[in-house]
């Protein structure tokens, strides 16, 4: 069914003040799903526009979007969308900042350590000299990433497995805000054999001092780029920003859709939202500021490589790890992040009369908002 804005938004009013103990029934979750769809398909149109008018977009397989130098476009990419990776590493269990976009916001007191001396692979817990072990065992992955929050705060315990996993011909990237890097420190790093680090420029609001570390970052390693959520602020002072960000020689530019978890929602409340695929929930303005970036670096002809890290890339990530895992056939854990949907967070794009459903059609009887037993 096509529903009509007004009667979705009547009846999510509705389903916005149940309780959790409540049941959603058969038909309210057909009007949900239609709901949803219906968003989507502006949402998807809209971005389509988007696309049409930036002239030489191109695409991994398919998999995803980017223009520019497709010889910058990042090898941890291609990893985690046609290898085997991405294949996350965990140690530090603490960072110096608090973005209101981080996926911890507001637990990061709370975050439990890996364990002394130890890394979490895979869901496992390992010691270095257990490393061995593993790649005897083991597949090697086509590359591995060093995330969860700030690795700088401890960068000195990462030399020596960086080192062993560059012995065996393993592609590496590390995620880092950037702020406590140092030439060191950097330099230190590609000599263990780190081949990519994405610097997080949105964390410090395009601060110079990380921008200068992303100079720095270019001497010693091989591919440098940043990786940040696409956010009106960052994508506001990146232009203020854009000579001093080229000078530094980056190869490549992510831009992450962002999407939302029980953690940093609330931060974001009132925005329009929607759900892309029942799995992400991301507000509607973060890829499209993406898109109208691409096109900027497009027209400008930047020499680097500017990438959609879009909800499609992570839905195609997910199908893509689940394929070369030897899953069943359309296996994902793309999935919605929320336990319950917060059916509120969809008010606001529902309320917009700037934002129009592309179809719309009379409900059927019993669906109609009418029919609700208040």
């Amino acid at each position: 069914m096509n529903i009509s804005k007004q009667d979705a938004l009547l009846w999510f009013d509705f389903f916005s003040q149940l309780s959790e103990e409540e049941e959603i029934s058969i038909k309210h979750e057909e009007i949900i799903y239609s709901t949803f769809a219906q968003i989507e398909a502006a949402i998807d149109h809209r971005n389509n526009t988007l696309m049409s008018e930036i002239r030489s977009l191109k695409t991994l397989e398919n998999r995803t979007f980017f223009v520019g130098n497709e010889s910058k476009f990042p090898t941890g990419c291609r990893s985690c969308l046609l290898g085997t990776g991405l294949s996350a590493i965990r140690k530090t269990n603490k960072c110096n900042l608090e973005c209101k976009f981080c996926y911890n916001y507001g637990e990061l007191e709370d975050i439990h350590p890996v364990g002394e001396g130890m890394w979490e692979i895979g869901g496992t817990k390992f010691y270095e000299k257990d490393i061995d072990l593993l790649l005897a065992i083991h597949q090697k992955p086509t590359g591995i990433s060093y995330v969860y929050l700030e690795p700088f705060m401890e960068i000195e315990k990462y030399y020596s497995l960086i080192k062993k996993f560059s012995d065996a011909r393993i592609h590496q990237h590390l995620y880092t805000n950037g702020t406590l890097a140092t030439e060191e420190t950097l330099k230190a790093l590609g000599e263990a054999g780190l081949n990519e680090i994405r610097f997080n420029l949105g964390a410090s609001n395009c601060s110079d001092k990380v921008i200068e570390n992303i100079g720095l970052a270019k001497k010693y390693i091989t591919s440098v780029g940043i990786e940040t959520p696409m956010t009106p602020e960052f994508f506001a002072v990146f232009f203020k920003k854009k000579q001093a960000i080229f000078a530094t020689k980056l190869d490549f530019i992510n831009c992450a859709e962002l999407h939302l978890n029980e953690n940093n929602i609330g931060n974001y409340y009132g925005e329009n939202m929607y759900i892309c695929r029942h799995g992400y929930i991301s507000p509607i303005w973060s890829r499209e500021l993406t898109l109208k970036f691409m096109k900027i670096a497009d027209e400008e002809n930047w020499d680097l490589a500017v990438h959609d890290c879009s909800n499609y890339t992570k839905f195609a990530r997910a199908l893509n790890l689940s394929s070369k895992a030897n899953m069943w056939f359309g296996a994902s854990n793309y999935a919605c992040e929320f336990s319950m949907i917060p059916y509120e967070i969809f008010i606001p794009i529902l309320n917009d009369d700037n934002f129009k459903f592309l179809n719309e059609e009379e409900l059927p009887d019993d669906y109609k908002p009418e029919m609700i037993d208040f």
